[in-house]
């Protein structure tokens, strides 16, 4: 199996203190993974290494066969996807959803003087279609609700069909309906073969999507545990994480988790 993203006791310092403290993970080319951890563990900062925005205090970072640090990263960019509410921010609110998509292609935020091919359009168009957005095509993005613009920046993270995408909290903020909707189309974006190495980080195994496969669990800034998600994900490795007794259970694919009463004396 391809290995397409691999850490090595990787360390990110920050004012003294390591916020992510020797980290070793690896991602194969038809995994989808999860990465899972409270507020402040290291999660976001792990995947901003993964595309190439951080480099690591110490320890080597390995994305698409390239050594982190060795490598011309803008060349290297173009073959990971990338979607969080951070890059949705810096996308302009009267930029239509075509061409929040479509300018991916150019890896900036909004039209200017690019010139692009009918491919790239045709291609911006399936995507919509695949994330259920192409009736907002012609839609300017700051008039669409807090579903609809995750789903945007998802379909902009494959338009350039990446090796690999990297989803930052892809569910946060949405409602009860607004996230069913998002991970089902996320589980069978995740159960196609077709589909790249993908790796999500979450706050909740609620949000986990079918298909997913394996789970990294993360605590300040170490790795608690991590492999397949049906042995990794369990009672014993996510108190360690999250400090608490947590029931968990698998229901068709998906995950649910509840702090454990207390006994009764």
């Amino acid at each position: 199996m391809t290995t397409v993203l691999e850490m090595t006791d990787v360390v990110v310092r920050r004012n003294g203190r390591n916020i992510v403290d020797g980290v070793t993970w690896k991602v194969g080319a038809d995994e989808r993974w999860v990465v899972l951890g409270p507020n402040g563990a290291g999660k976001t900062t792990l995947l901003q290494m993964a595309d190439t925005l951080l480099h690591p205090t110490a320890g080597t970072v390995d994305i698409l066969g390239e050594r982190l640090g060795k490598t011309d990263v803008f060349g290297l960019r173009p073959l990971i996807g990338f979607a969080s509410t951070a890059l949705g921010r810096r996308i302009p609110a009267d930029e239509t959803v075509r061409n929040v998509v479509m300018t991916a292609a150019y890896a900036v935020t909004g039209r200017w003087n690019e010139e692009y091919e009918s491919i790239d359009e045709r291609r911006a168009l399936r995507v919509l279609e695949q994330w259920q957005l192409a009736h907002l095509a012609d839609r300017t993005f700051g008039t669409l609700s807090d579903g609809e613009r995750k789903r945007v920046e998802i379909a902009r993270a494959v338009m350039t069909d990446p090796e690999l995408l990297l989803l930052d909290e892809p569910t946060a903020s949405l409602d009860l309906g607004s996230r069913e909707v998002l991970l089902q189309l996320l589980g069978g974006f995740a159960q196609s073969a077709a589909t790249p190495a993908m790796v999500m980080v979450t706050h909740h195994v609620e949000e986990i999507p079918v298909g997913f496969t394996h789970v990294l669990l993360v605590r300040d800034g170490r790795a608690v545990a991590q492999g397949p998600l049906a042995a990794t994900l369990t009672r014993e490795n996510l108190r360690a994480t999250f400090g608490i007794p947590i029931a968990v259970a698998e229901f068709g694919g998906r995950w649910v988790a509840r702090a454990e009463s207390p006994t009764p004396a």
